[in-house]
Order: structure tokens, then C-alpha cells, then sequence
């Protein structure tokens, strides 16, 4: 027999079965065995589990909200109409009820598995080479930029293929890395994630990843005028799904760049290594942008949507082109 092995890290698409509904299945087919319920029955009581596993729009649109908001009148932000995806924007439960968030679980129905986390209060340290390093509360982070904020239309790729394309709110990185005044020595940027097992147990449960969360950008892509930091999304504070209360987002670079509630950015002179790049070096290049010719490690050529599984053809960076050619000059 020619048994297929499956790498436990390799990133889940969402076609496959769950810890929660294989559950229900193995109990579902144990009670029907005895009774001689038919295989069509079987699958139709798998099929339920799913269902609410997913959860119904008004439960996925409640549970990952953030209860104690920041009331500065930041949303919604003033729309960039350049930055239009052209293309139907996902739908908000959609959007939200799928994600990556490995903190949590690997499975992609996030959203029922971060009741515990506490994104407020919260602190940002910018540190590294830097003339005027700090460390600011989320609160007061809002209020410093509060004028930069700014709604975009970004496409977003996964590097599993499905994609969205929704609203984000926040202002560009390279408004907070010039307050912070790079030396000379400047090359790199490294993000970081939050430690909190406490909080989220997959932290506490999965030893196979490098916690905490670890994300890198060039200095030239950092302060390119597309890379973001958002602190909303459809108009409203983020979700704790979808990394509140600051998330990057690189919108020519596959999702897992886009690294989640963010504790740390550290200005330094060397490449860092990112979390799925020290698990998987050759499906993770550092440099990771969306090349529909590149298969990491699988054919990249085509994406599909969130919710209406509409189906495109990649686009080179994602689109974006004609913002970041210049940085890949003779390469992508």
C-alpha cells in the first residue's frame, strides 16, 4: 500500500476535517452503527457538525468583537480611492469567520477559539536602531497618528490560494518608522507577535512552532507607501481574529507577512527570520511576494475568493505592481 505522508506544519486550506467535527463524526457514526442508519444520513450528520462549527453571520459577527473600544471617532476613515480593488468586496462574516491565526488553533474557525485573548490594554515598543526609540500605549498610538488615518480597499492572497478583498483602516508604517528616526545602520525591520499561553493555548498546547510570532520586511518595503498598519477593518476597530488591535498588512505579499496584534518593531541592521520561514525555509522565502509562476510549495497560478469562491487568475505582486517593481529590480 502507498501511503501518502502529511507534513503537520504544512498550511491548512480549510477542506479538511477538523478536530471538533471529526469528533462529531466518529460519535455520530457510533450511535447510528447500532441502529443501521444509512450512509447518506452519516454524511448529512458530518455535514451539521461543520455547519456549526462555522457558526451562523450573527454569532461570527459578535464573538470576536473587542468590548472595551477606544472612543476617538476614527472610524470610518476617509476612503483612499485609489486604492479600489476592483473587484466585489467579501462579505464581513465571510471575512471574518475564516482565518489564519495559529496562536489559537490551525484550524481556520478562529473566531471560537478567542474569547480569552485581551487585546486592551496594550503597549507598542519601537526599539532598534532608532535615534528616538519608545514604547506607547495602543490608546495613545491612535491618538498620535489619529490624522493619518485612512480606509483602503486591499486585495489580500493567502499562500493557500483563497482570497479577500476588504476595507482596512490605519495609517502607512513608514509615518511611525520615521518618528522613530533610523540610524545609518537601519537595513531590516522585525516584527513581534504577543507570548500569552494564558491567553492563547495553542501557545500553550502545540510546541511544534516558534512562539512568539515573528514577522521581517526590508527597510525599503517597510516604508513603501502600500505597507499598512491597521487598527480597523469594514469600518469598525478590528477583530480579535483578525489580529486586533494592530495588525501589518502587505498587500503584495502572501497573508502570513501580514503578521498579527503586534508588541514589538524593532529597526535593525540584518535579515530576521520569520516564524514560517525558520519551520519551512523553501516554501517561506523571506521575500515571499505573490508571483503566480513561483509554486511555494504548491501552483500559485489561481485564487479563489472568500464566500462567493469566485476564482482569478494571480496577478503578479498581487496587483500591485506599480507601487514595488522597483524595490525587485531583475527579480521577484
Amino acid at each position: 500500500m502507498n501511503i501518502q505522508k502529511v507534513d503537520p506544519l504544512a498550511p491548512r486550506d480549510g477542506t479538511e476535517t477538523s478536530p471538533e467535527v471529526a469528533l462529531n463524526r466518529r460519535k455520530w457514526l457510533k450511535r447510528t452503527a447500532a441502529v443501521g442508519v444509512t450512509g447518506g444520513m452519516i454524511a448529512a450528520g458530518a455535514y451539521w457538525a461543520g455547519q456549526r462549527l462555522k457558526g451562523t453571520d450573527e454569532e461570527v459577527l459578535t464573538h470576536g468583537v473587542i468590548k472595551e473600544k477606544p472612543d476617538l471617532n476614527l472610524y470610518p476613515a476617509k476612503l483612499e480611492e485609489r486604492f479600489a480593488y476592483e473587484r466585489d468586496e467579501t462579505d464581513r462574516a465571510e471575512a471574518a469567520r475564516y482565518a489564519n491565526f495559529y496562536e489559537f488553533s490551525r484550524y481556520k474557525y478562529v473566531w471560537r477559539f478567542v474569547e480569552d485573548f485581551k487585546p486592551l490594554p496594550w503597549k507598542l515598543t519601537v526599539a532598534g536602531h532608532c535615534n528616538k526609540p519608545f514604547e506607547i500605549d495602543f490608546e495613545d498610538l491612535l491618538r498620535r497618528f489619529a490624522s493619518s488615518f485612512r480606509e483602503r480597499q486591499y486585495r489580500h492572497r493567502c499562500v493557500e490560494t483563497w482570497a479577500m478583498a476588504v476595507p482596512w483602516t490605519g495609517f502607512q508604517l513608514s509615518e511611525l518608522i520615521k518618528a522613530a528616526e533610523p540610524t545609518a545602520k537601519a537595513t531590516h525591520v522585525r516584527f513581534v507577535s504577543f507570548l500569552r499561553p494564558d491567553e492563547a493555548t495553542n501557545q500553550e498546547t502545540d510546541d511544534a512552532f516558534p512562539w512568539p510570532y515573528v514577522e521581517g520586511l526590508t527597510l525599503e518595503e517597510a516604508t513603501n507607501e502600500l505597507t499598512f498598519l491597521a487598527t480597523g477593518m469594514y469600518g469598525e476597530p478590528l477583530f480579535k481574529q483578525h489580529g486586533a488591535p494592530l495588525r501589518l498588512v502587505v498587500p503584495w505579499k502572501y497573508g502570513y507577512k501580514s503578521i498579527k496584534s503586534i508588541e514589538r518593531i524593532e529597526i535593525v541592521d540584518s535579515e530576521p527570520l520569520p516564524f514560517w520561514t525558520e519551520i519551512k525555509p523553501d516554501w517561506y522565502p523571506f521575500r515571499s511576494n505573490v508571483n503566480p509562476s513561483v509554486p511555494i510549495p504548491w501552483n500559485q497560478s489561481r485564487e479563489r475568493m472568500l464566500g462567493t469562491g469566485e476564482q482569478y487568475d494571480t496577478q503578479m505582486y498581487n496587483g500591485y505592481g506599480e507601487y514595488v517593481t522597483h524595490m525587485y529590480p531583475g527579480r521577484v
